[in-house]
C-alpha cells in the first residue's frame, strides 16, 4: 500500500501490428504514445499529448538537417483530436521526450510533484514499452516501472467484473460515463483483434480513460489509488528447495535458447514480467552441457500467461518457443537439498563461473592460481571468499568430476576470468563458462544424488520380436521410405507428395517416424501394394520438393524402396544401412536413423507377454531375473506386425541419462532348420566380441548353469578358416559367436 498520488498520467500504446488483447503478441514496434494527465486533488484533466514515432530514413542518403525531436501545435490535417502531437525518430528518444514533457508539465500546474502512470490493463507498459526497449538496450524512465492498472481499480466497486474481459467502453457504460465521440473501435466487438489500430482510436480511449479515473475519485465512490503494480528492475537469483510447493500455474518452459545464454538474458527476454527470485533455470543435456531449454518460474499466473504470449518472440537472431510447464519440471531442474550448496550460494550479489574439464587432483590453491598468478604477468580476477568461493563437484563416493564453480564479486572480476577461457590449468584446457544458482543445483542433484528418473537396470538379455534381426537383402521391397521431410509435414502432404501412388498404398501403411520428444523426426515409411510401384515411385519421387500446408518452408525429400522387414527394424530402434547385413560398421552414409526413434501411437492392443526364462534361472540373477519373468510389452504404431508379435521396450531414462544402448545378447525363437533337439529350442546371439577371444572356451564359460549341447555351439565369421580342433569345432578369428 502506497500513500494517494498528486497526479496520475492515463497512457494509451499502440503498435504497428495487433491491438486489444493481443497488444505486443507480434513484436512490432510502438508507433504511438497518448498521455493525459489528471490532477487527483482538483479533479481536473490536463490536454491530451500524442507522441508519433516515426524512424528518420533521411540519414541514409544526406545528412539530417533537423532535430530528431520535433514538436508541433495541432495542424489543419491533424484529425486525432490531441491538444498536442509530437514526433520521435526513435523509441529511445520518443521515452525521453516523453518524460521531459511530462515533468514540465507537472511543474507548471504546482499542484504536488508525484505521479504514477495509469493503464487499460497490463500490456500497455508489459508487453509493448518493456520488451521492445530490452531488445534495443534502452534504458527506460522511472516513471515505466509502476503504474495502475484502471481494470483492478474498477474491480474494487465492482467485483463482479471480470479482468479480461472489461475494457474502457464497459467500464464508462457502468460508471454511467456518456462518451461523446460515438465508439469508433470497441475491444469488446472486435472480430479480429490482429488488425492494426486506427491513429485516431488511441486519442480517444485516453479520453474515455480520463473521464473514468474522475468518475472514480468523485462521489459516491471516493476512489483512492494505492495499490501499485511493480515491475521487477532486476533479476534477483537464489536457491530453490526441493521441499518447497511450486504452482504449475507459473511455470513456462523456453525452447531454443542459444547455448551461452544465462539467467540474466532469459530475464531480459522476458523483461517487463516479474520472474520469482531464483525462477531461471537453464536444463542441461546427459554430458551436462546446456541444452537450449529453460524453467521460469513467475509471481504469479497473470505473468505466466503474459508470458506464453511471447512464443516465437526473437532473442538475437533465435526465435524462442514457450511451452507451459509444471511445478515438479522446476523442482526437477532447479530444487536441491544440499546444505553445502546452500551456504556456496547464500552470498548475495555474487556472479557465478563454471570451470570444466579441471584436473582429477586440482585443489583450491591451482584454481585461486589460475585466476591470480602470483606473478602477476596475467590478469588478477581473485575470487569472492577465497577457499570458500570454490565448489568442487564430486560424485557420490567423493571422486572429482572435473568440474567446479567460482564465486566472484563484480561483474567485471567474472569478465575477467571468463578471458581465460581455454587456458591451461596443469595438463588440462579449462572452459569456462558464466553460470546461474540453477545450474549449479542442477549439477550438484545429477552427480551428487539418486537420479530423477528411476532408471530400471538392463535386462539380462535383450528382447526382440519374432522378426529377424538382421533382413535378409532379398527380401521383397514394395515398401518405401521418406527421408527429409519438412517437420510439419502431415499426412495429407505425403499423400500429396506421392501424387498417382496414393492408389497404391496399403490401407493404414503410412507411418509417421517420432523422435524421443514425439517430435517428427524428418522420417516416413509407407507400405505398398507391390515392390514395382514402390521402385517406380522411388525413382520418380527421389529428391522432389515436398511442401508443407502448415509452414512455409519446403525440402526436397529422399525416397528409397526398402523391405518390411528393414521398415519393421528401424520402427523398433535399429538402423539400416546399404553394407553387408553382417558388417558391424557403422556406415552413416546409408538410411539409418540416429538416435532410435520412437514409434507413432499404438494402434493393436496384445495379450501379456509369457516370462522369457523358467523361474528357477530367474532366481540366480536378481532382481534382473524378475523382470525377465514379467517383460513390458510395447504394441507396435503400424500395421506391419501380425497380432501375435510381441515387442518390448528398452529400459531407459531420457533425463538426465540418455536412452541406454542395446545389450549385446540377442535372444529370439531357433528357426526349424537350426534346431535338431526334441524340444524347442532359441539362439543366442552374441555380436561384437573381441579378436582376441579364446573361442569356444570362453562361450561355454559365459553359458555355464544353462542346458545346452556343446555340439551345437556354433561360430559365425567374417574371415578364412583357419583349422579344426579334434571335436570338429570350427576355430577362426570371430566377430560373433551363436550358440543353440
Amino acid at each position: 500500500m502506497t500513500a494517494q498520488v498528486d497526479y496520475l498520467v492515463v497512457i494509451f500504446t499502440a503498435t504497428s501490428g495487433a491491438s486489444g488483447e493481443l497488444l505486443g503478441s507480434d513484436e512490432k514496434e510502438l508507433v504511438q504514445l497518448v498521455w493525459q494527465l489528471v490532477d487527483v486533488k482538483n479533479k481536473k484533466l490536463g490536454k491530451v499529448n500524442e507522441l508519433l514515432i516515426k524512424p528518420d530514413l533521411s540519414d541514409l542518403t544526406e545528412e539530417k538537417e533537423e532535430e530528431d525531436v520535433v514538436e508541433e501545435s495541432v495542424e489543419e490535417d491533424n484529425r486525432s483530436g490531441a491538444d498536442n502531437v509530437f514526433t520521435a525518430t526513435s523509441l529511445e528518444t520518443a521515452l525521453n521526450l516523453f518524460h521531459l514533457q511530462l515533468t514540465n508539465e507537472v511543474n507548471s500546474t504546482g499542484a504536488g510533484t508525484s505521479m504514477c502512470l495509469c493503464t487499460d490493463g497490463q500490456l500497455h507498459i508489459r508487453q509493448v514499452i518493456h520488451p521492445e526497449a530490452a531488445s534495443k538496450n534502452i534504458l527506460v524512465p522511472d516513471c515505466f516501472y509502476s503504474f495502475f492498472d484502471l481494470r483492478k481499480e474498477f474491480k474494487k466497486h465492482f467485483p463482479t467484473s471480470d479482468l479480461k474481459a472489461l475494457n474502457v467502453h464497459i467500464m464508462a457504460e457502468s460508471l454511467s460515463i456518456p462518451v461523446d465521440v460515438p465508439a469508433m473501435w470497441d475491444p469488446s466487438v472486435t472480430l479480429d483483434p490482429s488488425a492494426i489500430l486506427p491513429a485516431e482510436i488511441a486519442v480517444q480511449q485516453t479520453q474515455i480513460m480520463g473521464s473514468i479515473v474522475l468518475a472514480l475519485l468523485s462521489e459516491p465512490f471516493c476512489h483512492t489509488f494505492s495499490t501499485q503494480e511493480r515491475v521487477s528492475e532486476k533479476f534477483e537469483s537464489g536457491t530453490c528447495s526441493k521441499m518447497e510447493k511450486v504452482c504449475d500455474n507459473t511455470v513456462i518452459r523456453a525452447r531454443g535458447l542459444p547455448w551461452q545464454s544465462s539467467d540474466q538474458d532469459i530475464a531480459r527476454f522476458f523483461r517487463g514480467l516479474n520472474i520469482a527470485k531464483g525462477g531461471a533455470a537453464l536444463c542441461l543435456n546427459a554430458q551436462g552441457r546446456r541444452n537450449g531449454e529453460a524453467l521460469v518460474r513467475f509471481v504469479s499466473e497473470d505473468h505466466r500467461d503474459l508470458a506464453l504470449q511471447r512464443h516465437k518472440h526473437h532473442m538475437g537472431n533465435r526465435y524462442i518457443e514457450v511451452y507451459k510447464a509444471t511445478g515438479e519440471d522446476f523442482l526437477k531442474i532447479a530444487g536441491g537439498t544440499s546444505n553445502e550448496v546452500a551456504m556456496f550460494l547464500s552470498r548475495e550479489d555474487q556472479i557465478i563461473v563454471r570451470m570444466r574439464g579441471l584436473p582429477f587432483i586440482a585443489t583450491h590453491e591451482q584454481v585461486l592460481n589460475f585466476f591470480s598468478p602470483e606473478d602477476g604477468l596475467k590478469d588478477m580476477c581473485p575470487v569472492s571468499g577465497g577457499k570458500d568461493g570454490i565448489l568442487f563437484v564430486r560424485y557420490p563416493d567423493g571422486r572429482p568430476t572435473g568440474d567446479a564453480f567460482v564465486l566472484f564479486a563484480c561483474e567485471e572480476h567474472a569478465q575477467c576470468a571468463l578471458r581465460k577461457h581455454k587456458e591451461i590449468l596443469g595438463r588440462r584446457y579449462i572452459e569456462l563458462f558464466k553460470s546461474t544458482a540453477a545450474e549449479v543445483q542442477q549439477v550438484l542433484n545429477r552427480y551428487s544424488s539418486a537420479p530423477l528418473i528411476p532408471v530400471a537396470p538392463a535386462p539380462l538379455v535383450s528382447m526382440l520380436p519374432t522378426v529377424s534381426l538382421l533382413p535378409s537383402p532379398g527380401g521383397v521391397r514394395d515398401c518405401l521410405r521418406l527421408r527429409g521431410l519438412p517437420y510439419t509435414a502431415s499426412i495429407e502432404d505425403i499423400l500429396t507428395f506421392l501424387g498417382e501412388f496414393t492408389h497404391d498404398i496399403r490401407p493404414h501403411g503410412v507411418h509417421m517416424v517420432l523422435n524421443q520428444q514425439g517430435r517428427p523426426s524428418g522420417d516416413c515409411f509407407i507400405q505398398m501394394t507391390s515392390a514395382e510401384r514402390a521402385i517406380q515411385a522411388s525413382q520418380r519421387l527421389h529428391k522432389h520438393v515436398m511442401s508443407s500446408q502448415r509452414g512455409a518452408n519446403s525440402r526436397y525429400v529422399e525416397v528409397f524402396s526398402c523391405s518390411a522387414e528393414e521398415m519393421g527394424l528401424v520402427l523398433m530402434g535399429g538402423s539400416l544401412s546399404h553394407t553387408h547385413t553382417h558388417t558391424h560398421t557403422r556406415n552413416r552414409s546409408g538410411t539409418g536413423l540416429s538416435p532410435p526413434p520412437c514409434l507413432s501411437p499404438s494402434a493393436y492392443s496384445f495379450a501379456p507377454a509369457p516370462p522369457v526364462m523358467s523361474t528357477e534361472a530367474a532366481a540366480l540373477y536378481p532382481p534382473m531375473g524378475q523382470m525377465l519373468l514379467a517383460p513390458r510389452h510395447l504394441p507396435p504404431g503400424h500395421a506391419y506386425y501380425p497380432a501375435s508379435a510381441q515387442l518390448y521396450m528398452n529400459y531407459a531414462a531420457y533425463y538426465p541419462s540418455p536412452p541406454g544402448s542395446p545389450t549385446t545378447v540377442g535372444f529370439f525363437p531357433s528357426p526349424s532348420s537350426l534346431s535338431s533337439l526334441a524340444s524347442p529350442g532359441g539362439l543366442i546371439r552374441m555380436p561384437g566380441l573381441t579378436y582376441s577371444s579364446n573361442g569356444v572356451k570362453d562361450l561355454i564359460n559365459a553359458v555355464q548353469a544353462y542346458q545346452y549341447a556343446p555340439e551345437d555351439a556354433l561360430m559365425h565369421t567374417h574371415g578364412p578358416v583357419h583349422a579344426h580342433d579334434p571335436t570338429g569345432t570350427l576355430l577362426t578369428q570371430p566377430k560373433e559367436w551363436v550358440c543353440i
